[in-house]
């Protein structure tokens, strides 16, 4: 078992090194617009998961998965090299949806204030139907 900050750094090093060679590495033009957005190992350093994402379309999406699951083995060739720890994690990859879901939730919000403003407009000059406090009060009943 490593220590959890040896493995941080390590994690941080495999997002390094693919972040800057995941195209020199693959050499396929239908790779895409990659990011490697964060990169998570095992404790026992035997497992790495790359989270990524690519700019385009669900079928750029598809192509890029499929090419690094087709290059996994010279990706962590490269990770190996450039790591020069005893052991190489294993790789897996895994779609980021963060930006995606972060988009959505913008989207969500902004129609949300939309429909506030369009309320609070519709009810700029309304009027209490009986008066601002329509609840009795202790006073009112010796009345």
């Amino acid at each position: 078992m490593a220590d959890p900050a040896r493995a941080r750094k390590i994690a941080d090093r495999i997002r390094d090194l693919l972040a800057e060679n995941v195209a020199a590495v693959v050499k396929d033009p239908d790779l895409g617009m990659i990011t490697i957005t964060d990169t998570r190992v095992t404790p026992d350093l035997q497992q790495a998961t790359v989270f990524w994402t690519v700019l385009g379309d669900e079928r750029q999406r598809e192509l890029t998965a499929e090419l690094l699951e087709r290059n996994r083995g010279r990706l962590r060739s490269l990770v190996g090299k450039g790591l020069g720890i005893r052991l190489t994690p294993s790789l897996e990859f895994v779609h980021d949806a963060l930006p995606e879901d972060a988009a959505h939730l913008e989207d969500v919000l902004r129609r949300a204030k939309e429909e506030d403003e369009r309320r609070a407009s519709e009810n700029a000059g309304a009027q209490y139907a009986g008066g601002e406090d329509p609840y009795k009060k202790p006073a009112d009943d010796a009345e």
